[in-house]
């Protein structure tokens, strides 16, 4: 009898959710379109890198409360940040 593989995920649970793909797959064809910009309120300049792209479309599902892991190398806000100035 052959042994059933066990993956190391849990099964039936999505590190993203479907909201969060649909912002990505949006994100991604803008940037093939040609409109997806950079930067707050798309003032930048125009989104030719495809990592950019989906870090753009993860970004604005978090924006929505869509499911997405935190961002890597991230405090949350509020954090202590730490306090420049002369030491006395």
């Amino acid at each position: 009898m052959a042994t059933k593989k066990r993956s190391s995920r849990k099964s039936g649970r999505r590190k993203y959710s479907k909201g969060a793909s649909k912002s990505v797959e949006s994100a991604m064809r803008r940037r093939k379109r040609g409109t997806l910009r950079s930067g707050k309120s798309g003032k930048g300049g125009k989104v030719k890198s495809r990592r950019q792209a989906i870090a753009i479309g993860l970004s604005e599902a978090r924006e929505k409360g869509a499911k997405v892991p935190a961002r890597k190398g991230r405090s949350r806000k509020g954090a202590k940040r730490r306090r420049s100035g002369s030491k006395s």
